[in-house]
């Protein structure tokens, strides 16, 4: 290990507290540590239970002791503070830690996550635990940063919570007049006439208010951020040098999905931690999808976690191997740790680090993959090709803490997507817009022009390209701010299903507001819902397209029309649309278009702005090329997401970083072969 700060993080998740009545293997960790290359280890998740056994009483010499091994071998620890799995005694003796569901029913002791953010006694007791945390490892040599509980998630509905709720709806709206405006109580005769009778959404009481749904979402990720903020307060105030991060997720809604995880609002939870983590799990080698479709989706969530801060962030998690929930857990093939964990690197992480070093010996993880599994040996495949990535980390140390260079951007909004799929009408399953905007990326990702994955509330005025199709949810300030960035020279690409609601999810009177109107040239007169095997076909070019689920009728005031429908009784009325606005101009898709559509499409404007002109070799859709930078080099990732060779020609003089041998002109990428070169600014 080593604990030069310009290294890759390399290791994971340690829990020795599961072996402490084996000696042997705790020696045994250490010295396969340094064989692996693992310089990092996060300590402490779920060892509440092993740190204080009984309220009040601490025991923290076994920790004590591998702090100092880990510290003894040139090596760093994160140190999570372990309020995602509570012992025992603390659920037994102060049952209203325990959350409670939507039907009023408390829950008792069991599995993880399930404690009230709003429980006075909790907040209590997690305070001391990491204040005994802080004192005790804060100026610990070994200690590299915090990490705050772990995967926040969840909901509780118990008298605490539904109090904290009132506050937090009476702080935002006032009054109830506000909030029966709001939420449209009035439908339905539902009006509040007293705060008393505010309660939050339940499946045995109101569950239908659409406004109440989408504040509900807002108030849990505050209370889920407030309590992340209480649990940092005593380590700010031990250790205000020390990072602290705490782990985001990534989900699939079905088999095929890979998408950031969708019920808290990362975008706003990420302005409070130091370093954005994340866990990172794609479903290698599927039966559904080629290895290229899964990297792309991979390098999506990638992006946009890289995207919250536009700095470098980490991979907390990933399996060396397999994991063990899906309905079938393929392990890794030969070389996928590798592919997968470069592109890790190349998409902007600091980090490669495995839930878990070491299987655990029974219970509900007993199977996920692990850089030591249940044979304890450093002989086997998983591990020597854990060993064989960190010696490259070591090759490639100079590249941590650079830079990404982005042209385009993307828009998605955490609290739209809430409000969208909530909603009633259109086609319920085939909404999908964090799917639909992995459409439209990859075309990107495919051709090697890197971009951000941005909240509406960031920055995008310096981008070349915005996509923001499916925006349903536009506050006045947001549309102002799409009209700015075209009227001063920009890009807009939009669609269907944009600016029809406002931010408590009531519809805009006169259909699309009037800015959006004037900055797209159109009016949307209806939008049809397709069932899955309905389909239309849109002209344009010289070429004609299928288009499914959703097709707008549009009536143009400026734009200019590029395609029209083909069929049906929209047959003849504008499909695509670009409206010149200021120095800029904005496009607008009336329907749900093929992956065929947008090569075509963005290949054209690829061309007209640029957008390619830093290429390094000619796209190949299976081959992603992705680049860091400093200040003195470019870094170029070469990753081969296919299973056979692939033949690559490359435009420039590129340096191999790890031999310092210049590349030849022409490569054949071996399967999953990943090479990563340079070139000087």
């Amino acid at each position: 290990m080593d604990m030069d700060n310009q290294y890759f993080m390399h290791g994971g998740d340690y829990n020795p507290d599961q072996w402490l009545s084996y000696p042997d293997i705790l020696e045994k960790d250490f010295s396969y540590m340094k064989q692996a290359k693992i310089n990092t280890v996060t300590l402490g998740v779920f060892s509440w239970n092993a740190l204080e056994p009984e309220e009040g009483q601490y025991q923290f010499k076994w920790l004590d002791e591998i702090f100092d091994h880990i510290h003894s071998i040139g090596g760093r620890v994160i140190l999570a503070t372990p309020s995602g799995g509570r012992p025992q005694w603390l659920s037994q003796k102060y049952p209203e830690v325990n959350r409670t569901n939507n039907q009023g029913q408390k829950h008792g002791h069991g599995f993880r996550h399930n404690h009230c953010y709003s429980s006075p006694i909790y907040r209590e007791k997690v305070r001391a635990i990491n204040q005994q945390l802080a004192e005790r490892y804060g100026a610990h040599p070994a200690l590299a940063m915090w990490h705050i509980s772990n995967e926040f998630s969840g909901e509780c509905f118990c008298s605490y919570c539904q109090e904290n709720w009132r506050k937090w709806l009476k702080n935002k709206y006032k009054d109830l007049a506000s909030l029966n405006h709001a939420w449209w109580m009035s439908f339905w005769g539902n009006s509040y006439s007293d705060w008393s009778q505010v309660l939050p959404p339940s499946p045995l009481g109101e569950h239908k208010v659409h406004g109440m749904d989408l504040d509900w979402k807002r108030f849990v990720t505050d209370m889920t951020i407030d309590f992340y903020l209480h649990e940092c307060a005593p380590l700010r105030a031990q250790t205000p040098n020390i990072p602290i991060t705490t782990n985001f997720m990534a989900e699939g809604h079905a088999t095929q999905d890979f998408i950031p995880l969708e019920g808290i609002n990362y975008g706003k939870f990420a302005q409070y931690v130091d370093i954005v983590s994340w866990d990172s799990y794609p479903d290698w080698h599927n039966d559904f999808e080629r290895i290229a479709d899964t990297a792309m989706k991979s390098a999506y969530v990638h992006d946009q976690y890289w995207s919250l801060k536009k700095e470098p962030f980490l991979i907390m998690e990933c399996t060396p191997s397999h994991v063990n929930w899906h309905q079938f857990n393929k392990a890794k093939k030969p070389g996928m740790h590798m592919l997968s964990a470069m592109q890790q690197i190349a998409h902007g992480s600091d980090s490669t680090l495995y839930f878990q070093w070491r299987q655990s010996r029974g219970n509900s993880e007993k199977f996920h993959g692990a850089v030591i599994s249940h044979d304890g040996s450093s002989e086997n495949r998983v591990f020597k090709e854990v060993a064989a990535y960190g010696e490259r980390l070591t090759k490639i140390k100079e590249i941590k803490g650079t830079t990404r260079k982005k042209e385009v951007a993307i828009l998605f909004d955490w609290e739209s997507n809430w409000a969208l799929n909530r909603g009633g009408g259109f086609g319920r399953p085939t909404r999908r817009y964090p799917q639909t905007l992995q459409e439209h990326y990859r075309y990107f990702w495919e051709n090697d022009i890197a971009l951000d994955i941005l909240t509406p509330d960031q920055d995008f005025s310096n981008y070349t390209l915005v996509l923001a199709p499916m925006l349903y949810m536009m506050t006045p300030d947001i549309m102002e701010k799409l009209e700015k960035y075209v009227e001063n020279g920009g890009m807009l690409v939009s669609s269907y299903f944009s600016g029809m609601v406002n931010e408590t999810d009531l519809l805009y009177l006169g259909g699309l507001p009037q800015t959006l109107q004037a900055l797209f040239g159109i009016e949307v007169l209806e939008l049809d819902t397709l069932y899955p095997h309905e389909y239309n076909h849109i002209n344009y070019g010289n070429k004609t397209y299928k288009t499914k689920d959703y097709s707008a009728i549009v009536k143009v005031k400026t734009a200019q029309v590029l395609g029209e429908f083909q069929l049906d009784f929209y047959r003849g009325t504008p499909a695509i649309t670009k409206n010149s606005y200021g120095k800029g101009a904005a496009y607008y898709f009336s329907a749900r278009t093929s992956n065929e559509f947008h090569h075509d499409f963005y290949d054209q404007l690829a061309q007209e702005l640029e957008l390619k002109k830093e290429s390094i070799a000619e796209a190949n859709p299976v081959v992603s090329i992705q680049s860091r930078s400093s200040s003195i080099r470019d870094y170029y990732f070469i990753m081969n997401f296919s299973e056979i060779d692939q033949p690559l020609s490359i435009s420039c003089a590129l340096t191999n970083l790890e031999t310092d041998q210049l590349l030849p002109t022409f490569l054949q990428l071996k399967p999953y072969e990943v090479i990563v070169a340079y070139k000087v600014n």
